[in-house]
């Protein structure tokens, strides 16, 4: 049974996560031959103050991207 994690920092709609769940299970069928059914997908979304690139923290990039 595969167990798939996608971490975001940010929000995902529900309909991307749709869109990214067909996506990876198809992908798992195809390439692994694993079906689609078994496969287990997690949607961890990070708020972009609890992410940090370096030492930077995203929601301080975005800020200093937005000026």
């Amino acid at each position: 049974m595969p167990y798939i994690s996608v971490r975001v920092a940010s929000k995902l709609t529900i309909e991307q996560k749709r869109a990214i769940a067909k996506e990876f299970s198809e992908t798992m069928e195809r390439v692994a031959k694993k079906p689609k059914p078994s496969c287990y997908i997690v949607f961890d979304e990070v708020s972009r103050e609890n992410w940090a690139k370096g030492e930077t923290i995203l929601s301080d990039a975005d800020k200093a991207e937005a000026k």
